[in-house]
């Protein structure tokens, strides 16, 4: 009988020691995937090495997954301390953007260099409730020297529609952005120029915009920013306004062609349907695609740039102009609107298009109403534009020499017949081909300025 006890109690021990190994497994895995107990410490967004200009807030982000419990931030030039901010929360936000700002009063220093210190502890009850905490030390240069802008050269005057150039010198030990900014937003990027610390861009005042001004901006790492005018002589140029009657034999004939090629879903639609969709839906993806290819510019140092004039069809007669701003019409109704951003050349079938510049084809593929659409860069900003090809001499990537066949005519896209569009574009923004027609605009807008900035650069 005792056995048989001795054996039970042993067996009960048995059970309850199983019975706390069971609990202190549990305690234990409760602490290892109970989010009360998580083990990521917290973590801090800012850069280790930083330039400030003093005037801008730091942007400093935290982040935890139990919650921020408690900040300490301080300021060091190495001898003095200024604990900026030390808060314990009482709510504890997974998140905070906390803006640093140099104090004011109570920490004198004449030095450049400093250290911010910063330690971040979250609501975790992980090491015995004590939490999660990471630190950082970021290194922090006082740069409170705006760059140095200033315009060489420039155009005298901008056309509406038009096109100018610009030549600046931008000089900062931690340049960061340069761009020229315009009031439409429009940004224009510049070349550099020539020497170290110069530039060059050509800008465009896009014929849509009924004023243009642009400003040259240039940004330093420490966010010091300089802002400088381009100041221009303007001329709001007028251009023809068209009120065009549409007819039945071009809906059902051209648009439903297109339509099938571009949308056959809208084949059973009504004609002003198919129409506006052309005119107005496809064109706008058309000249995205446009926009796309001739918005990059050089980045390289340029120190010259020549071009002669533009004329890409011999003995060709012009049948519609640049800026024309067409109205659309249907049994008396107006029902869309455009522009016309290119000159329409025409001289026979077939016509051998030929580019008087050399450059570097960047597109040559069907492009809905553009039909066959070639366009070739021919560096600064400057892109030509060759629409309702018949075919293509060339393909993307080749390099073309000034006076070769690169296509024929066409009647391809939205073309009733068989002639060129020819569009010239800066950095995306169509405009005047005539300019890049005339060798005295060229000279004098152009070529005169980069040859007077150089020699003024020289003698600096």
């Amino acid at each position: 009988m005792k056995k048989f006890q001795s054996k039970q109690r042993r067996g009960s021990s048995g059970i309850v020691i199983a019975i706390i190994l069971i609990l202190i497994i549990g305690a234990f895995g409760f602490l290892y995937t109970s989010p009360m107990f998580e083990r990521n410490v917290p973590k801090i967004d800012i850069a280790s090495k930083i330039d400030w200009n003093l005037r801008t807030p730091l942007k400093l982000n935290l982040s935890d997954d139990t919650g921020i419990k408690f900040v300490r931030i301080t300021l060091s030039d190495g001898k003095n301390n200024i604990e900026i901010m030390n808060k314990l929360y009482t709510k504890f936000p997974k998140t905070q953007v906390l803006d640093i700002k140099f104090p004011r009063t109570g920490f004198t220093s004449t030095k450049k260099n400093f250290q911010l210190l910063i330690s971040v502890t979250d609501d975790s009850k992980w090491n015995f409730f004590s939490g999660n905490s990471s630190k950082k030390v970021v290194n922090i240069k006082i740069d409170r020297r705006r760059p140095e802008l200033y315009v060489i050269n420039k155009s005298y005057k901008i056309i509406k529609g038009g096109v100018a150039s610009v030549v600046f010198k931008a000089k900062d030990t931690n340049l960061k952005d340069l761009y020229i900014q315009t009031n439409f937003g429009k940004i224009f990027y510049p070349t550099p120029f020539y020497k170290k610390d110069y530039y060059i861009s050509l800008i465009a005042w896009p014929v849509q915009e009924k004023k243009f001004r642009a400003t040259i901006v240039a940004t330093d790492d420490a966010g010091n920013i300089t802002k400088v005018p381009i100041r221009l002589f303007y001329i709001d140029k007028k251009y023809r306004v068209s009120k065009i009657k549409l007819k039945d034999n071009f809906l059902d004939g051209k648009i439903s062609d297109l339509i099938a090629e571009n949308k056959p879903e809208l084949n059973d639609a009504s004609k002003i349907k198919k129409f506006k969709y052309i005119n107005e839906n496809l064109r706008d993806i058309n000249e995205k695609i446009i926009e796309k290819y001739t918005t990059p510019t050089d980045t390289k140092m340029i120190k010259n740039f020549y071009q002669t004039k533009f004329y890409p069809l011999k003995n060709a007669a012009k049948v519609a102009s640049f800026g024309d701003h067409r109205y659309y019409s249907y049994n008396g109704k107006q029902i869309s609107e455009a522009w016309h951003l290119g000159v329409d050349l025409a001289s026979y079938a077939g016509a051998k298009i030929i580019t008087k510049n050399s450059g570097v084809v960047v597109f040559a593929d069907p492009n809905g109403i553009y039909g066959n659409n070639l366009i070739i860069y021919h560096g600064l900003g400057l892109y030509t534009l060759y629409g309702h090809c018949s075919n293509f001499l060339v393909n993307k990537g080749d390099f073309v020499k000034a006076g070769q066949v690169v296509a024929n005519t066409g009647l391809t896209g939205l073309a009733l017949g068989d002639h060129l569009h020819f569009g010239v574009l800066v950095q995306g923004i169509e405009v005047r081909p005539v300019e890049w027609m005339d060798k005295s605009w060229m000279r004098k807008n152009i070529f005169d300025i980069i040859k007077t900035s150089k020699k003024m650069i020289d003698r600096k």
